[in-house]
């Protein structure tokens, strides 16, 4: 059974961007009777140098009105640099790839959000993502992939709580991107042909490194040696911030042969470097597990899922293992290209739903 449909009519807080998404998402609920709210979590502070194209206020403005819906912005820098920015940072100097957008989804939209709800005596919470939220069986809840496949965005919901999930309404999730703009014309929705962002919101000129350095509270690692697997070495990098594994580009390497980051040593300060096919593996293990359509497995206990380990992952079948206090074992029964640490896996059941999800940290 399909929840957060838009059946019960309720008041609802709808998180809007400033894009085509979250302006349709409003329109829609509006539309079928829904008393709606149009609310940005402000991220940035006004007048710097790194405003955050996620936010855009005036974008968001204009379209509520358009809408003709009430609208208000919070801020919420707090928390964005405490859950989003900080741990960025911090985690590239330790040589790991963080999913910023992920963590950003449970503790700075969702929670800001449901925080919200009193405020406004609402009922619910709305989004633009690209995902359905249904009700098991079981009495759980999950995401589950949306009709636009190539949209879909339940990788990145992956870490939502139950209790969010039960007060979240996500009005896109049998919709395509060209359909959601149709709509947007057809309603006058002044964002309507506005472009989807492709950054990191927060790093709008897509320089990691420059807003690693710039935002720093440690020193930030120098140059070091580029090493093949046996540690002979191949060159000299120019910080290990620059680089994640499975990266081919601006390695500016010449050694005969197509070249990939393989893994980090932080220790060392070296770059490992490998041909492509050293960079598959069979076994990964993550953490900070999330469960969402099944409880929490016992002490051995196993399951089956397909476990996508980026966005852009189709996925690979696999039977996960639970080997300790929040920790999972993925065994793939075919290797997996480029996993790196610091990314998400997440694993899907055999009806597109999400059971779960964690924290790839090691790759035996």
């Amino acid at each position: 059974m399909e929840a957060g449909t838009m059946k019960k009519r309720s008041k609802v807080i709808v998180g809007m961007s400033g894009g085509v998404d979250s302006a349709v998402a409003a329109y829609l609920l509006k539309e079928s009777g829904h008393e709606v709210i149009g609310v940005t979590l402000r991220t940035w502070e006004s007048g710097g140098t790194e405003e955050s194209r996620c936010c855009e206020i005036d974008d968001a403005r204009r379209a509520a009105n358009a809408i003709d819906i009430p609208y208000h912005t919070f801020n919420c820098t707090a928390d964005f640099e405490k859950y989003v920015t900080e741990p960025f940072v911090c985690k590239y100097i330790e040589g790991v790839t963080p999913n910023p957008c992920v963590v950003c989804n449970r503790y700075v939209k969702w929670d800001g959000m449901m925080s919200r709800l009193p405020v406004f005596d609402a009922d619910k919470i709305a989004t633009g993502h690209y995902a359905n939220i249904v009700r098991l069986d079981n009495g759980r809840y999950s995401v589950k992939r949306s009709a636009a496949q190539a949209k879909d965005q339940t990788y990145m919901l992956y870490m939502l709580t139950q209790e969010q999930l039960a007060h979240t309404i996500l009005p896109l999730g049998g919709l395509t991107k060209d359909e959601v703009r149709s709509i947007a014309v057809r309603a006058g929705i002044p964002v309507a042909h506005k472009k989807d962002s492709q950054e990191i919101c927060f790093i709008p000129d897509d320089d990691h490194a420059g807003f690693i350095i710039r935002n720093a509270h440690s020193d930030v690692p120098g140059e070091g040696d580029f090493v093949d697997e046996s540690g002979k070495v191949l060159g000299r990098h120019k910080g290990i911030i620059n680089y994640t594994v499975g990266q081919r580009k601006g390695l500016n390497l010449a050694l005969g042969y197509p070249a990939y980051v393989k893994n980090i040593n932080v220790k060392n300060n070296e770059v490992v470097i490998a041909k492509e096919e050293a960079l598959y593996s069979s076994c990964i293990y993550c953490r900070d597990i999330n469960y969402m359509s099944i409880p929490e497995p016992p002490q051995g206990g196993s399951f089956r899922a397909r476990v996508k380990i980026r966005y852009h992952h189709n996925g690979e079948t696999a039977t996960l293992t639970k080997t300790g206090r929040d920790e999972v074992m993925i065994e793939f029964d075919k290797p997996v290209r480029a996993a790196a640490p610091g990314q998400s896996a997440v694993f899907y059941d055999e009806d597109d739903c999400v059971a779960g999800g964690g924290i790839i940290v090691n790759i035996p």
